[in-house]
């Protein structure tokens, strides 16, 4: 291939050695990345749904069928970090797609094993190759894309999430149900399976960080910027998951007739269309969009407070909710990707770890209000973690959230 020929070709190696000029938007490739974001997140979250059919198909009981969802978040906490620190320098494709058999082994054991210690084994290091992922995709998305389209390549490559929350967790569970809880993680494993065989066609690769741009864990954590961020990640998706895992006991507090099925669609639905928002203005205005997302958050926290007798008024702040939630993810890892500059991955798996830390403090936050409260109390803990991020990210503005990457 000629020089010039590989200097259109994104992610190519041209022949002087070097990296050709990425694609403007290569939307194949961010699209096959949306959709390993969908499969970790149905994976990750699909269990859930799936309690008393796991329990009873390995004769075990549900708390300890619970222990799928713990061990993944383990798995992520554990091995993210220390996974993205070691393969940083090796070029992105092949890390990339390692990673991502990785997954699909695990998942694969999953559907097959009888044996729960094997299964939660399984689980583990499905959330270890998932803690991976998450920590590269972002910088590997940026990398393949032209700088200024950099916001709008995340906004892309993170569809998955919303979608994942919205369509294939609720699939998941209603798969395993009507037939066995095995079919639903086969599925999936199935649909990794084709993922691999398009990322191989459509992603180009990159290259790795130089060596000599590498900072210690430490060091990425004291680049200006990175913590504030990190901050306002485990505030705001700490007020987000208090509210999305026990979404049910508002409901049924509320005595509303509202399915917990239909609530999570309509949230999905609604975070798609803040995710394409997103997406068309993220790589000019960041900083606001990332201050009226969380105060676009705190009036759905108010409005589920106001109006929780209401079935209009919860469906609208459900509608509000996901609108501001849905392009979190993208405004977060361009946030921490422009602070941390060449250590962007290193800094990307703090921000998969500080993730899945709020995931874990919701789960036990959120029982121990209910244990004293009932469910309608809630949305007060939502509002209160909300203003607290919307108050770091204010304060921290000279350093994070920048007006424009």
């Amino acid at each position: 291939m000629s020089t010039q020929a590989a200097q259109h070709a994104p992610g190519i190696e041209s022949s002087d050695g070097g990296v050709a000029e990425p694609a403007r938007l290569p939307r194949a490739a961010l699209l096959v990345m949306a959709l390993v974001g969908f499969l970790l997140i149905a994976t990750e979250t699909m269990p859930a749904g799936l309690l008393p059919q796991i329990a009873a198909g390995m004769s075990i009981s549900e708390g300890l069928a619970g222990q799928f969802v713990t061990a993944y978040a383990l798995g992520t906490v554990i091995a993210a970090i220390p996974a993205v620190a070691l393969t940083r320098g090796m070029r992105r494709k092949p890390v990339f797609l390692v990673a991502v058999l990785g997954f699909l082994a695990a998942t694969g054991i999953t559907a097959l094993s009888g044996n729960v210690a094997l299964s939660l084994g399984a689980r583990f290091a499905a959330g270890a190759f998932s803690g991976l992922i998450w920590g590269i995709t972002a910088g590997y998305a940026r990398r393949i894309t032209a700088p200024e389209y950099a916001g709008r390549a995340l906004a892309i490559a993170s569809l998955g999430t919303p979608i994942g929350l919205a369509v294939g967790t609720p699939f998941g569970s209603w798969l395993g149900t009507t037939l066995n809880w095995r079919w639903s993680f086969g599925a999936l494993t199935i649909l990794t399976l084709i993922t691999v065989v398009l990322a191989l066609a459509l992603i180009p690769d990159a290259p790795g960080q130089a060596a000599t741009s590498q900072m210690s864990l430490l060091r990425v954590l004291r680049l200006p910027g990175v913590a504030v961020i990190l901050a306002v990640i485990v505030a705001w998706m700490l007020a987000h998951n208090t509210v999305y895992t026990y979404i049910s006991a508002y409901l049924r507090s509320s005595d509303l007739q509202l399915s917990v099925d239909v609530a999570l669609v309509t949230f999905g639905v609604a975070a798609l269309v803040g995710i394409g928002i997103t997406g068309a203005v993220i790589d000019r205005t960041l900083r606001p969009l990332v201050l009226a997302s969380i105060g676009l958050f705190i009036v759905a926290g108010v409005v589920f407070v106001v109006g929780q007798g209401s079935l209009v008024t919860v469906v609208v702040a459900i509608v509000l909710w996901g609108l501001a939630f849905g392009g979190a993810a993208a405004q977060l890892q361009t946030a921490i990707s422009i602070a941390s500059g060449a250590n962007a991955d290193v800094a990307n798996s703090m921000l998969g770890v500080a993730f899945n830390l709020a995931i874990f403090g919701a789960g036990i936050l959120g029982a121990v209000v209910l244990s004293i409260f009932d469910g309608v109390v809630l949305p007060v803990v939502m509002v209160a973690l909300a203003v607290a991020a919307l108050a770091i990210a204010v304060v921290g503005r000279r350093t994070a959230f920048p007006m424009k990457p």
